[in-house]
């Protein structure tokens, strides 16, 4: 690539994509450390009670253990603001499955066998572990993360009592773990009292201050490295166990320590999606026009901290109408914690919201995309906010050209492609955009390139080679000669792989501090100089607008009516999401988004056994995900959108968009096969049969 070549826009392949099929890329259980030791998990069998007796003794006894940590011993931690973090602190049993001692041997085949010879004795209480809707219920001091727990404009109950049209459903989705395939880990070593980790994370940075409050440290006493990471889908947004873990027991033994967990020990310790149960009442006039929405979500969370799945913010942004409510509720139940997955509240909330819609366009008698376009909102519908832009017209429109939907027959169960029942369903994304304060440097070397450093995190989605060309267009350099440092701590402050706000974050301090660098360049000689950039200010100073990002989402099935067995030929996406800086990347990731919405709507679904409070199927035999004979063919496109209220490059996230609406558009396709409403997820076959 030439300097006159823009880099930004091109199809660059992942600077990483080599180390990565070589082996080359080190993740965190594979750095060599010299006398590391292996720590394995000991968890409750019982749900709730406390623990009454340990007997660590044959444990100690066996060939290679080094040391067990109990509530008894282990090193007393300070507060994160993450009670699930205050390991091994108390006798108290929160759920099964919590982490009640942490035995550490020379290989990890000793610490294994060590830990089931850990005897402990339980004083159990009765446990609750299943959302019914009826439990007891609380108002969470606020949706995840900040967003009021109740609004409202307008008068809904007054709109309803009035409409000619009530629609009034109650959907559910299920609990949904992330699997992603490199499990939690990490790998801990201490030199006086500075801590270094190696962890499977989505922010280094924001490890560093969970373990500097929890170890009573300053920041700078701590580096976390996470150069590469193997998935993460918001289970590895925050400090999870494993490391904290790992950093107790090198502190306690003198000595590394190495803490992975197995797949079924992730489905106990690292989140989860909360199961939704949400209430749906729509009120329209006899030709479709909306006149009121009120969406009730109650979802649960743990007895140790509240996290509410934000299921009803879809319905701020959506859809104008002059009567909205949306309302969070929590249970509390004896189970691990929820936290994110992959568009947290956006996804199970749009399959209540988009499934719906499709519910009163049948009754109504409108065309499914007809009633969304009808209601393009062109200010944000809850807080009355001027959007920065959006596209979701556009988008309808161009995904019902791709995907044929002028020929669609809008009769239910009338359509035959051999044995199988043949439908077509549309639904509606959206995602907000965000960016958070972020610092980054950049150093000019003696040979004319340059490096940058910023603490971002590549979790699969292709950040390093996104902000490589980010970098090269700002510097006026080919993208061979940019190198960018992402994964650690000691660069400062910056954004997590989270909310969709990566690149959009990242990027905003890489332009900053590359410009700054080009401008020294002017008067100074290229060796050595360093600029330093910190886009907090900037980021306060942004207008108050609505940011989002928008997506129609077409779905082809065919569905056996003898067996109930779904089938997904074809998916079309369309998306309204800002400037796409490298359309190889971006196409992959939606892409991905889509195939994960595919897997929730016909497979996902984590099952408790009320009895013992534990998940049944917590393994991928057990859960099942879409694997690649599942996966039919995918289209994507996006519509052309340059958003300059945003941030420099007008970048809008996508990480998330892709997920939002596939399930619901793949539910109302069913419904269009087969004229039989399905309002529970997974898809199962029982239920499309019994519907």
């Amino acid at each position: 690539m030439t300097t006159l070549e823009r880099a930004v826009g091109a199809g660059l392949g992942r600077v990483e994509g080599t180390a990565k099929v070589t082996g080359a890329a080190r993740y965190a259980a594979e750095y060599p450390r010299e006398d590391l030791a292996h720590g394995w998990l000991v968890q409750a069998t019982a749900a709730r009670g406390r623990i009454t007796a340990v007997d660590t003794a044959a444990a100690l006894a066996l060939p290679g253990v080094l040391g067990v940590l109990t509530h008894e011993n282990a090193p007393r931690l300070g507060d994160s603001g993450d009670p699930e973090l205050r390991l091994l602190q108390d006798d108290r049993l929160r759920h099964h499955g919590q982490i009640v001692a942490l035995v550490v041997a020379a290989t990890p085949e000793q610490a294994r066998a060590a830990a089931s010879a850990v005897r402990l004795a339980y004083a159990v209480e009765p446990h609750d572990v299943t959302l019914t809707g009826d439990g007891q219920e609380h108002v969470p001091p606020g949706d995840n993360p900040e967003a009021p727990r109740d609004r409202a404009v307008g008068d809904v109950e007054a709109a309803l009592a009035g409409a000619d049209v009530v629609l009034d459903r109650v959907y559910t989705t299920p609990a949904e773990h992330n699997n992603p395939m490199e499990p939690h880990a990490a790998t801990a070593s201490w030199d006086g009292d500075r801590l270094t980790v190696h962890d499977s994370n989505q922010g280094a940075a924001s490890v560093r201050r969970t373990l500097a409050a929890l170890f009573g440290l300053e920041p700078s006493a701590i580096r976390v490295l996470a150069e590469h990471v193997g998935g993460g889908f918001g289970a590895k947004g925050t400090a999870r166990p494993p490391v904290v873990l790992a950093a107790m027991a090198a502190r306690a033994l003198g000595r590394p320590v190495r803490v992975v967990l197995t797949r079924q020990q992730m489905f106990d310790v690292t989140g989860y999606r909360s199961p939704t149960r949400q209430r749906l009442r729509l009120g329209a006039t006899r030709d479709g026009r909306l006149l009121a929405i009120d969406h009730l979500v109650h979802s649960q969370t743990s007895t140790v901290r509240d996290f509410a799945e934000q299921a009803a913010l879809v319905t701020h942004v959506m859809y104008a109408a002059p009567n909205i409510r949306t309302r969070h509720r929590l249970v509390r139940l004896d189970v691990p914690s929820p936290s994110w997955m992959r568009a947290p509240g956006e996804a199970p909330g749009s399959f209540a919201l988009e499934t719906a819609m499709d519910e009163l366009a049948h009754a109504v008698g409108v065309d499914p995309v007809e009633l969304r376009v009808r209601h393009d909102a062109t200010r944000e519908p809850l807080s009355g906010k001027e959007f920065s832009s959006r596209g979701l017209v556009a988008c309808l429109r161009r995904g019902a050209e791709l995907a044929g939907w002028g020929d669609r027959d809008p009769a239910p169960g009338v359509r035959r492609d051999g044995r199988w029942l043949a439908g077509t369903g549309v639904a509606a994304s959206t995602y907000g955009v965000f960016a958070s304060p972020s610092t980054a440097t950049a150093h000019a070397g003696p040979d004319g390139s340059v490096t940058v450093r910023i603490t971002a995190a590549d979790i699969g989605t292709g950040a390093r080679t996104v902000l490589i060309q980010v970098a090269a267009d700002e510097l006026g350099l080919p993208t061979d000669r940019v190198r960018v440092l992402i994964g650690d701590s000691d660069f400062g402050r910056a954004a997590i792989a989270g909310g969709s706000a990566g690149t959009a974050s990242w990027s905003w301090a890489v332009v900053k501090a590359c410009r700054g660098l080009r401008g020294h360049l002017a008067d100074v000689p290229p060796a050595g100089v360093t600029v330093h950039a910190d886009t907090r200010e900037d980021i306060e100073a942004l207008p108050d607008l609505a940011r989002h990002s928008f997506g129609a989402q077409f779905a082809e099935v065919r569905v056996d009516p003898l067996t109930g067995e779904i089938r997904v030929p074809r998916l079309v996406g369309v998306f309204a999401a800002g400037r796409i800086l490298n359309p190889v990347t971006a196409r992959s990731q939606l892409t991905g988004g889509m195939i994960m919405g595919l897997s929730m709507a016909l497979f996902e679904e984590s099952v408790m056994d009320p009895e013992f409070g534990d998940y049944l199927n917590h393994d991928l035999a057990g859960y099942h995900v879409a694997t690649n004979a599942d996966v039919g063919t995918i289209d994507v496109e996006w519509v052309d959108e340059r958003d300059d209220a945003l941030n420099p490059l007008g970048v809008k996230g996508i990480g998330e968009l892709g997920i939002v609406g596939t399930a619901a558009a793949i539910g109302n396709a069913v419904w269009h096969a087969t004229g039989r409403r399905v309002r529970d997820l997974p898809l199962r076959p029982d239920r499309v049969l019994l519907s």
